[in-house]
């Protein structure tokens, strides 16, 4: 029988996902572009495969092309403050008869049978109501924005009442006020907001391009920040007042909300391109993503490592071992030894390792297990590791670390090691030495 072993990888690769996220709230925001241009029925895919793997999904919906249509059939002038419309009575109007039809469309879609799909002949149903009270925004920069309101306070009970009983919740970018006025509000607004309400783990934003790229000079184009903290949005933020960076217009949308849900206490933003094929996907289930993640602190962070941290470091070290560049290590050892070992963890994966060995009779400290993650290569993450063993070893009493290697001596080379003989070696370390590896030592004083 032949066997997929990429499947099975693969496969093996998205079930810690399959596991975090299962009973977690995901706000998927996205544009009334993606109804218009009819790729919407891609996106149902999607959402139906992640409400499969019980995902409970909260999807806010914009009009902004279909409301811009509505106007001109009507032959009505907008104004935008600050990103907002203007709705006076008329546009307010046309704002209604545009969300209503598309939120029809959006429920229409969610509710046909998708062949070949993971929900196929089974029916998601979907709750939309007055879910939104709203406020209004007022007077910004002179201008009365009229019927442009802002959200007051998101009836989190009865959202989370409809995902309890396995339903969808769609919210529509329109208010109510317990008056019972009408307000339209912004698609970034109702996301973020939502999402902070419902304590949700991820806010999604679809947009137009691949996620926060800033723009550089010359003809090098733009650069896309695949990972940003809440302070170095703030910074960016700031730079774009300043005219000192350039962002595209979806960017300068969605940036600041971003960064307001991650304050308001949401685990992950994420801003991703609505045009690539299965691109929720690909973001949620891989560990590098396809666009730009927002977190409130730092997803990499170095740590001494915990017993249940054996599995992943295992896994990581397997390859090395295959090919013959270190030693290996079963499991029972590697448990009775975890205690000597720091990890590098990016957003809960473990992507580097090492381990220290004293010998205090020497003053001297082994550097052992060096690995890092092949997609992490070149990151620092490997220097990180070595800095922290060489301050481990101080503080230890150790004058000198050295290492035994047979692939990677110039690494070593290149950070200060030298080379030396076996018998510079601890005497105890010496009478363990495999002639056979033929490994090479490298020596550096600490």
């Amino acid at each position: 029988m032949r066997l997929n072993t990429d499947f099975v990888a693969w496969f093996r690769s998205v079930a810690p996902y399959i596991n975090a996220f299962r009973s977690k709230v995901f706000v998927v925001a996205f544009g009334g572009e993606v109804v218009a241009d009819g790729k919407f029925v891609e996106l149902v895919h999607d959402l139906n495969l992640l409400a499969s793997l019980g995902v409970r999904l909260v999807l806010v919906h914009g009009a902004r092309p279909q409301i811009e249509a509505r106007l001109k059939e009507s032959q009505l002038q907008t104004t935008y403050v600050r990103g907002m419309r203007v709705t006076d009575a008329a546009t307010l109007q046309c704002v209604k008869e545009s969300i209503g039809r598309v939120r029809v469309e959006i429920e229409a879609l969610l509710s046909m049978g998708l062949p070949n799909s993971p929900m196929a002949n089974a029916a998601i149903r979907v709750a939309s109501g007055n879910f939104v009270t709203a406020r209004p925004v007022g007077v910004i920069e002179g201008i009365d924005l009229m019927h442009t309101g802002e959200v007051r306070k998101v009836d989190t009970a009865a959202v989370r009442f409809r995902l309890e009983q396995g339903e969808v919740a769609l919210l529509s970018p329109l208010g109510y006020s317990p008056t019972g006025e009408i307000f339209n509000l912004t698609l970034e607004n109702v996301a973020a907001e939502a999402a902070i309400a419902l304590k949700a783990e991820k806010l999604i934003f679809l947009m137009d391009t691949d996620g926060i790229e800033e723009e550089c000079g010359g003809s090098s184009g733009a650069l896309l920040l695949r990972e940003l903290t809440v302070a170095e949005g703030k910074v960016l933020l700031t730079k774009l007042a300043n005219k000192a960076a350039r962002l595209s217009d979806d960017a300068q949308l969605y940036l600041p909300f971003a960064v307001k849900a991650c304050e308001g206490g949401v685990s992950r933003v994420h801003l991703i391109n609505r045009h690539a094929n299965g691109a929720v996907l690909q973001e949620l289930f891989t560990h590098s993503g396809i666009g730009t993640m927002i977190s409130e602190g730092p997803l990499q962070n170095l740590r001494d490592a915990r017993i249940e941290d054996v599995g992943a470091i295992l896994q990581l070290i397997e390859p090395l071992e295959i090919d013959g560049t270190l030693v290996r290590r079963n499991r029972e050892l590697l448990e009775m030894e975890i205690n000597r070992f720091v990890v590098v963890e990016h957003d809960g994966m473990i992507i580097g390792c090492a381990a220290l060995y004293p010998f205090p009779h020497d003053k001297a400290g082994e550097l052992a297990c060096l690995t890092v993650h092949s997609d992490y290569r070149g990151t620092g993450c490997g220097d990180t590791l070595l800095k922290n063993v060489e301050a481990k070893a101080r503080s230890q009493g150790s004058k000198k670390l050295f290492v035994l290697t047979t692939r990677t001596a110039h690494w070593f080379v290149e950070r200060g090691f030298l080379q030396a003989d076996v018998e510079e070696l601890p005497k105890a370390k010496q009478g363990l030495y495999n002639y056979r590896r033929r490994s090479k030592v490298f020596v550096k004083k600490i």
